[in-house]
């Protein structure tokens, strides 16, 4: 599974910025994972921001961007895109397009470990939001 971001930049705080991944390999093994997006701060940790799993296209949020950041996807495309609207300046980060098992993308998984379930990590794309 190979995966690649676009569409970072630099934004103002309360502005909004659109990241596309598009992903691709074979039907098989893009039929197995669900999409996520993480973010790594500097000095941070990297951590889980929204994934997308099922065939209805369920969503889950971190709480800090819950109202803020929306998650789709076009599955005939194989895109998935993340909407980021009123920006804070703690959002700056490298954000990762990342080919995640089902089980971290769930109503359970992702409130339990939304890392370790990640098998395929696209290459980053920088988001900066200036104050």
């Amino acid at each position: 599974v190979q995966l690649v971001e676009s569409g970072g930049g630099l934004v103002q705080a309360g502005g909004s910025l659109r990241l596309s991944c598009a992903a691709s390999g074979t039907p098989g093994d893009l039929s197995v994972y669900a999409i996520g997006w993480y973010r790594q701060a500097p000095g941070k940790e990297r951590e889980g921001v929204s994934c997308i799993g099922d065939s209805e296209g369920t969503t889950y949020y971190d709480d800090s961007v819950k109202g803020r950041f929306t998650m789709s996807r076009d599955m005939a495309k194989k895109m998935v895109f993340l909407q980021m609207n009123n920006l804070e300046p703690e959002d700056t980060a490298v954000y990762y397009c990342a080919a995640v098992r089902p089980t971290s993308c769930s109503s359970y998984g992702w409130y339990v470990d939304r890392i370790s379930g990640v098998d395929y990590w696209g290459q980053g794309v920088q988001v900066t939001v200036s104050s």
